[in-house]
């Protein structure tokens, strides 16, 4: 999805979050249980901003018309190199209705997971201000 992976390399979450249905399903890479809705899938995208360093897409899979997206992605979390994809499925609207993420190797994961425990209360403050 192209209007997805501009925004993220440009670096406009406003954008990714206008890209989102409002029930969007997030699935992440290191919580088994997915997280439900735009407020907080934009709020753990933009904390996936302040954690990933170097991040860069390195290849596109799916028809420019299709409903689903594979975006592969390289990063790293503090001397840990990740290589991950971002699965998104569209809905009939063309939002973002699930988004699911994977990243390897194990190490890359755990960095991960430790720098985003770190994040969580400042996503729970934002997705509480969202809430009103």
């Amino acid at each position: 999805m192209r209007a997805f992976r501009e925004a993220v390399e440009a670096h406009d979450l406003d954008a990714v979050e206008a890209l989102l249905a409002d029930d969007v399903v997030f699935s992440s890479p290191v919580v088994f249980k997915p997280y439900r809705g735009r407020a907080v899938t934009a709020s753990i995208l933009r904390a996936v901003e302040r954690v990933f360093e170097d991040f860069r897409y390195e290849r596109v899979i799916g028809e420019a018309d299709g409903r689903d997206h594979a975006l592969l992605f390289t990063a790293r979390v503090g001397d840990r190199e990740i290589s991950g994809c971002d699965f998104l499925r569209l809905d009939a609207s063309g939002r973002i209705a699930e988004l699911t993420v994977m990243v390897r190797p194990l190490s890359g994961a755990q960095a991960l997971q430790t720098a985003m425990a770190a994040q969580f209360e400042r996503i729970a403050q934002e997705v509480q201000t969202a809430a009103g």
